[in-house]
């Protein structure tokens, strides 16, 4: 599937929509997420806090479990917007390099720009990954 500028935007739409469902009231940091699977579908996800703390999930992590729970493993290419445009945090770097370090990353503003477009290999380098792991 080809990456086009058309399908870019709608990420980063789907991405901008999805945010407003974000459940952030101790940070007040809003994030929406879209990620793009090999397979064409498009799966959504926001930040969830909670007053644990570490009980918190980002918007990255919500798409991708939505995603493997329905059978994905390739992924082209997530969105994200955030107020501020920033890239995922190193926990979903993480989680996204098990997939694939090829995975376009696109940060976005509240109103669908691009502002960011980069790939997970940029964002993750020397990614622990399970290739690394022992076989056998």
């Amino acid at each position: 599937m080809e990456l086009t500028n058309e399908l870019k935007q709608e990420l980063l739409e789907r991405a901008a929509e999805a945010r407003r469902w974000a459940y952030a009231p101790y940070s007040n940091y809003p994030v929406g997420a879209a990620l793009l699977a090999e397979s064409g579908k498009v799966y959504t996800g926001v930040n969830v806090e909670n007053a644990a703390y570490p009980q918190t999930i980002c918007a990255e992590r919500v798409a991708v479990f939505k995603a493997v729970s329905e059978g994905e493993r390739r992924f082209i290419a997530l969105a994200v917007v955030t107020v501020n445009a920033k890239v995922p945090c190193g926990g979903c770097r993480q989680v996204l390099a098990e997939f694939g370090l090829d995975t376009c990353v696109l940060v976005g503003d509240p109103r669908g720009n691009l502002i960011t477009e980069t790939v997970l290999r940029d964002l993750l380098p020397d990614a622990f990954t399970p290739a690394d792991l022992p076989r056998g």
